[in-house]
C-alpha cells in the first residue's frame, strides 16, 4: 500500500485553494501530534481557508479532500 492511512479522517485548512480537476491546492493538516502539509485534491475547487476532511490519501504526500464543517465549531 502507498498511502497513508494515518491521515484519512484527520481535518486541515487549505494553504492553496484546490482547483477541482484543473489541480491539486495544498493542505495544512492536524495528523500525528503536529501538522503536516500535503498536496490536496478535490472535485470542486474549495477556496483557501477552507476546512477540510481528508477522505482519501494518494500516497506521495498527496490526499483527496472535502469541505468539512466542524460540528464542535458551529
Amino acid at each position: 500500500m502507498s498511502g497513508d492511512e494515518a491521515v484519512i479522517g484527520c481535518t486541515g485548512r487549505l494553504l492553496i485553494g484546490t482547483r477541482g480537476s484543473a489541480g491539486p491546492g495544498e493542505v495544512l493538516v492536524r495528523v500525528r501530534g503536529g501538522t503536516e502539509a500535503f498536496m490536496a485534491w478535490s472535485e470542486e475547487p474549495l477556496p483557501v481557508g477552507a476546512t477540510v476532511l481528508v477522505i482519501e490519501s494518494r500516497g506521495a504526500r498527496q490526499v483527496d479532500v472535502i469541505e468539512w464543517a466542524d460540528p464542535d465549531e458551529v
